[in-house]
Order: structure tokens, then C-alpha cells, then sequence
């Protein structure tokens, strides 16, 4: 089934300025995507939905909504079912550091970090899937990360890469359930990206001292992320599903 040429994607963690959430709901409304804004804060996801419209000229809207809430999920989907052209792919990239040594990871940690980065995905994706099943198309995007597969070794430390494990194993399993319905399910793994997420602005030192371990001349960027993002929600990707695609600069490979 083809795409309607109206078509909306749905971005969580859309706001904060320097994150990819952010640049890649502008990449996306570039491109012509219609824009879905989720973010914990409401005036400011309204805010970052009234400016992309008014930038790129597509539909968005703006809606302020905790993740580990499913009833406040349920309603910020809702919203963009009545107010946006028909929801086709979604982008789970909300998600919070954990940069706590493990001794001293206490129950809420734990249960903060697992709370945003796994079941956070779990509900958006879950409420976002009834739809893109009813209309038999659909592409979802999830956030892993390289310390998943390495174990940490960045900024964040155990709950973080457990969590971001599970994103995996959740990919996997939801696009195994999913793919009759012509919906295809991925993950990214983002390596070092310049992003607050890292503990801050990096400094050119950090930045110089993290590429010693990648193949490449310098860390990600938003835009790396975005750019996979869009390649995997596309029209044309619906024979890839199920997979994670390390967009790290060869630090897994390292």
C-alpha cells in the first residue's frame, strides 16, 4: 500500500533546542512530513509545532504529554488524529541520561531511567500502532544507543544501557508482530551525538577526546540522526524492519 500523500510522523522529545528530537521534527517538515509534537511540556510543544508550520508550511501541532502516562499518551494521540492528516510513521527519541555509577544507581534512578527510555516507547508506539494497523501502513523509529551494545562506555552508565538494550528487544519483537500489517519497525544507535543528552555543550576537548575512539574525524550530529530517521520512515525502506542501525562513527566497530 502506498503512502497518502498527506502523511503525518509523530516525534517525541521534540523540544529541548540542541536535541535531535527538535532538529529532526524541522528536518522532517523540510521534506514535507506533517509534524506531531510530544513533549512533557505543553506551552513549549505547542510553541515548537506553531513555529515549524510557520517555517516549512505543513501541518503540526503541539502537545504536552508524559510518556510513562498512557492515558496522557492516549490523549495527545488523539489530538493529532482529529487535527493532522493521516499519522503513517512515528519517532520515539524522548529519553534521559543516566550518568550514575552502578553501586550507587538507587530504586528511583532505575526506575526513572527504565520508566522514559523503555516504557515510554512501549506506550506511544502501542497507541500509535492501532493506527498505523487500522490503515494497513506505517513506519515506526526507535532510539537505542551504542552503550546498549558496548555495555555503556559514553556519558550514561548502567540504567541507561539497560534500558536502551530493551529498545532493541522491543524493535525487534513489535516488528515480528506488526509486519503483516505492511508496518515496519527499526532503531537507531546513535553513537557520541553533540547533544545536551552528553552532560552539557561539549567542549572542543571533550569532542576531540571522544573521536579518538571513533573511525571517523568527528562526532554526530543531530542531523546524522535525523537523516536516518528519514531514511528509515520512508516510502521506499518498507523491506527493512526488525533492524538497528548503528549511525556511530564506527565506535561500535572500535
Amino acid at each position: 500500500m502506498d503512502f497518502p500523500t498527506e502523511r503525518t510522523v509523530i516525534i517525541t522529545g521534540a523540544v529541548s533546542p540542541r536535541g535531535i528530537g527538535r532538529y529532526t521534527a524541522s528536518y522532517l517538515a523540510e521534506r514535507g512530513w506533517n509534524i506531531g509534537v510530544i513533549d512533557v511540556d505543553h506551552d513549549s510543544s505547542v510553541a515548537v509545532a506553531e513555529e515549524i508550520a510557520s517555517t516549512y508550511g505543513v501541518k503540526a501541532l503541539g502537545y504536552g504529554a508524559n510518556v510513562t502516562d498512557p492515558e496522557s499518551v492516549d490523549a495527545a494521540i488523539t489530538s493529532f488524529e482529529a487535527g493532522l492528516p493521516q499519522i503513517v510513521a512515528l519517532a520515539n527519541i524522548a529519553g534521559v541520561s543516566s550518568p550514575v555509577p552502578y553501586l550507587e544507581v538507587t530504586p528511583s534512578e532505575w526506575s526513572r531511567v527504565m520508566s522514559i527510555n523503555l516504557d515510554g516507547v512501549h506506550h506511544v508506539s502501542q497507541r500509535v500502532a492501532r493506527i498505523l494497523v487500522a490503515n494497513q501502513i506505517g513506519r515506526i523509529v526507535n532510539i537505542s544507543s551504542v552503550s546498549a551494545q558496548r555495555g555503556g562506555g559514553t556519558f550514561s552508565k548502567t540504567p541507561y544501557s539497560a534500558s536502551k538494550a530493551g529498545v532493541i528487544g522491543l524493535t525487534r519483537s513489535v516488528a515480528r508482530e506488526l509486519g503483516g500489517f505492511n508496518i515496519t519497525v527499526n532503531a537507531i544507535s546513535p553513537g557520541p551525538i553533540d547533544t545536551d543528552i552528553m552532560g552539557g555543550t561539549l567542549s572542543d576537548a571533550r569532542k576531540d577526546e571522544l573521536t579518538q575512539d571513533l573511525l571517523t574525524s568527528r562526532i554526530g550530529t543531530p542531523r546524522d540522526i535525523a537523516a536516518a530517521i528519514h531514511f528509515l520512515i520512508g516510502e521506499e525502506t518498507g523491506y527493512i524492519t526488525g533492524q538497528t542501525l548503528n549511525v556511530d562513527g564506527g565506535l561500535y566497530l572500535h
